[in-house]
């Protein structure tokens, strides 16, 4: 077996009630004096109590899904005229996606605190919208330099966004085990990934305000994202960012519909890392595995419902046919990937 693994060099801190004082210890090991702290007005009131412990000369608060061009150019214009020496995200993945568009032109670098399971924060992955499409990048100056879980900060998130963000984390697990680098141990890696996920995940849907099942879905969706970063993106991926940057689809509820649809079009020709989904749900068989999860939580199930028009199946097939990895395991044709398309328009189960 020969195989080459790259592991991101990032500090990771668990920090259960205590993000205020670990954000300030982190950003202290950075020597940041300068801090542009970037959370939305809907998370202005978890960053209040982290921004209190820290030097910071700007509150940025224009936060776009999917980042468009021209809300990262506001962003970055407004870190130079700040002279900010560091970036604190204090959100989800567009949240951290926005620090990460700064990062890119100035170098600065990034501390996350996540409030969502978006997973952003542990990659290398930038992502940009211009007109309607997606294009996204890997660079070294993008990945945050530490990040800090905080259980607690999720305690207010809703349940059916909490639902679509941790199927978003399963989604990078899943596709890390075929993605176009994807190697053993980001298999093991996504694999247990699968297990914590499956077991947090209904445990936030029964009681969102258990930290408990909070900590061990975090964990799930930082080793999903560790295993993504190093696999790279699969076929799931790249449909999703193709549909998400045409529609402008929520990120998390588009990945959550289309995630099983892409496993049972992957799983029939890729066995063995079917049977590792499978043992991770401790099901006989993935597809099951996956239904019976999205069945406890009450999963998002139609694109329709998220705003995605019916002619839009066939106007996504050709910008996804040219993004598909090569070594995707099933062969992929305008006829079946239309056939997909249209089931998860539809919500076929």
């Amino acid at each position: 077996m020969r195989f080459i693994h790259s592991t991101l060099p990032q500090r990771v801190v668990f920090a259960p009630g205590g993000s205020p004082q670990a954000v300030a210890d982190e950003t202290a090991l950075l020597g940041a004096r300068r801090i542009m702290l970037i959370a939305s007005d809907r998370e202005a009131a978890l960053a209040d109590p982290v921004a209190e412990r820290l030097p910071v000369v700007l509150r940025h608060e224009e936060v776009v899904m999917h980042v468009p061009v021209d809300v990262a150019r506001r962003a970055r214009e407004a870190a130079g005229k700040a002279g900010a020496d560091a970036i604190v995200t204090v959100g989800g993945g567009s949240t951290t996606g926005l620090g990460k568009a700064v990062a890119l032109t100035t170098g600065l670098p990034v501390v996350a605190v996540p409030t969502t399971y978006a997973g952003s924060e542990a990659t290398d992955v930038w992502g940009l919208t211009e007109d309607g499409v997606k294009t996204t990048g890997v660079d070294a100056k993008v990945l945050p330099r530490s990040v800090v879980y905080d259980a607690s900060l999720l305690t207010s998130l809703p349940s059916e966004l909490a639902v679509a963000s941790g199927l978003n984390a399963l989604a990078h697990c899943v596709d890390s085990m075929w993605g176009p680098r994807a190697d053993p141990i980001d298999r093991a890696l996504a694999q247990e990934g699968i297990r914590a996920l499956a077991a947090g995940l209904p445990a936030v849907t029964a009681d969102s305000g258990a930290t408990r099942g909070i900590e061990q879905t975090l964990y799930g969706a930082y080793l999903a994202a560790v295993s993504f970063a190093s696999a790279g993106s699969g076929l799931h991926h790249k449909i999703c960012h193709v549909l998400g940057g045409m529609f402008d689809l929520p990120h998390a509820q588009t990945h959550a519909v289309v995630l099983p649809h892409v496993l049972a079009f992957n799983a029939p020709a890729a066995p063995e890392a079917e049977r590792r989904i499978a043992a991770a749900f401790d099901a006989a068989d993935a597809g099951e595995g996956l239904a019976a999860l999205r069945a406890a939580v009450d999963a998002p199930r139609a694109l329709r419902d998220y705003g995605m028009p019916e002619d839009g199946i066939a106007r996504a097939v050709a910008p996804v046919l040219a993004a598909v990895p090569a070594n995707n395991p099933a062969t992929v044709t305008e006829e079946n990937l239309t056939a997909l398309l249209r089931a998860a328009w539809e919500g076929d189960r």
